[in-house]
């Protein structure tokens, strides 16, 4: 009988598992199905008025583009061979589960909260996450206005927690498909209906609090930094009391954007 039970539950485990690896390869059909419903909806129901220059789409498409390029042959191996080179090997009965992915998420969650401060903090991290606060609107494509620099030590600085918690690399790939997708939501000029958006702001991080962490005054510059969950704001006293209104100017403060070929050289130039 007990034969019986531990073989059910491997079986169960089993599935789950073949679920995870499945979500993960078509996680650029997750996230492409995604970014076009939100770009689709965020120009149907706006939050804010869209601005007229289009740079700045150029912009984000462009440094998007470097990141797709480069990705395949630098973040996903190093990511690959992270997962496969653990610290420790997780019992069986701990490598899959529903339960033990959702964990293996939100401690992951909690990582990226405590590298976002860290991208703000740190001097040498800011030189190259300041490009993406450089943006004066924001809507889907800001979520890939990144420089590839800073996609490629946080692929790094991830290989941590997923070494340390011996974390199955399907359970990566199935947090950067949630990370994604809400990392897309966050940063859409979607309006949302004012009470849902406060029920949902209670668990996850929505738009109206996000666009705060974007807000052209540096100390809520330097707040609001949670990506999936939003309680870690509230928890380590970091969310900003600033509410977001449709007039609300975003950027860094006294500092305009930049031509495509300045942002990718910025982190690397000489301050004047």
């Amino acid at each position: 009988m007990g034969s019986q039970k531990a073989g059910e539950i491997r079986f169960l485990m089993q599935a789950i598992e073949s679920f995870v690896t499945a979500a993960g390869g078509v996680k650029p059909l997750v996230g492409g199905a995604v970014f076009a419903l939100l770009f689709i909806g965020e120009r149907l129901a706006a939050a804010a008025p869209r601005p007229k220059t289009k740079h700045r789409m150029i912009h984000n498409l462009g440094l998007w583009g470097i990141v797709l390029v480069l990705s395949p042959l630098i973040i996903a191996p190093l990511t690959a061979f992270g997962a496969n080179h653990l610290l420790w090997e997780r019992p069986e009965t701990l490598r899959f589960g529903a339960l033990i992915l959702i964990a293996d998420i939100i401690l992951l969650d909690l990582w990226t909260y405590w590298m976002h401060r860290a991208w703000h903090r740190v001097p040498l991290m800011w030189r190259f996450h300041q490009i993406h606060h450089f943006d004066e609107f924001l809507d889907t494509t800001s979520a890939f206005r990144f420089h590839i620099g800073e996609v490629m030590i946080s692929a790094l600085l991830r290989l941590i927690p997923i070494a340390l918690l011996a974390i199955p690399f399907t359970h990566v790939i199935a947090f950067e498909t949630v990370f994604i997708c809400t990392v897309m939501f966050h940063h859409s000029n979607l309006r949302l209906p004012a009470g849902f958006e406060r029920t949902l702001s209670r668990i996850m991080v929505t738009p109206s609090i996000h666009w705060v962490h974007h807000h052209a005054v540096m100390k809520d510059t330097h707040s609001n930094y949670a990506s999936i969950l939003s309680l870690w704001d509230p928890l380590f006293a970091s969310r900003s009391s600033a509410s977001r209104t449709p007039e609300m100017k975003i950027g860094l403060e006294s500092i305009e954007d930049k031509p495509l070929l300045r942002l990718i050289l910025t982190p690397f130039m000489r301050r004047g």
